[in-house]
């Protein structure tokens, strides 16, 4: 069941996948600027995690794409994104074995503009793509980087069907190489 839930200073806006949330957080804004709250444990409950480790991602280009990214279990790590420069469009995927989803994805338009966040919970993929030049993401993750369980699916696989809305991103190598989600079965 999707619908939104306010939450004092934000609305938790539920979405197709199950664990899967847009924040949108209330603005206060004047003549001299503008003041948000962006994360409070009290008023997002269902954001049951505790933040470990947080993460800045900078693409000088529009259409860099970064990801699909994942960690192995144990070592599995829920994110909470948002954009504070340009434009991105972050996507979640569904790579939980046993969920009713497993395999969909969904995408959201994050931007410095909307303000928008998206939290993802463990057992997902992650990628984004910049639809500007000159984007920045910030995000909080409740489980430390593990080279030992860092691990990602080709961004093109056909079995996923991701519409990035171009044929020809900027990739790095490892993104290039990264193998189909039915190689890695089982996770």
């Amino acid at each position: 069941m999707m619908g939104d839930v306010r939450g004092g200073f934000m609305t938790i806006i539920e979405t197709k996948l199950q664990g899967v949330y847009i924040i949108e957080p209330q603005v206060f804004g004047d003549a001299r600027g503008w003041f948000m709250e962006t994360y409070s444990k009290k008023k997002t409950p269902q954001i049951d995690c505790d933040f470990v480790q947080d993460n800045q991602s900078y693409s000088a280009y529009k259409r860099t794409l970064r990801g699909i990214h994942f960690q192995k279990p144990p070592m599995e790590q829920a994110k909470l994104l948002r954009c504070t420069r340009g434009v991105i469009m972050d996507y979640a995927i569904d790579l939980r074995p046993n969920s009713d989803t497993y395999r969909q994805w969904l995408s959201v338009e994050l931007s410095a503009e909307n303000k928008r966040q998206l939290f993802i919970p463990r057992g997902f993929g992650h990628a984004f793509i910049s639809l500007t030049d000159d984007t920045e993401l910030l995000y909080k993750a409740d489980n430390y980087y593990s080279p030992d369980h860092d691990s990602a699916i080709l961004w093109s696989d056909p079995e996923l069907g991701i519409d990035w809305g171009t044929d020809e991103p900027i990739l790095s190598e490892k993104d290039k190489v990264a193998p189909l989600l039915s190689e890695i079965l089982p996770l």
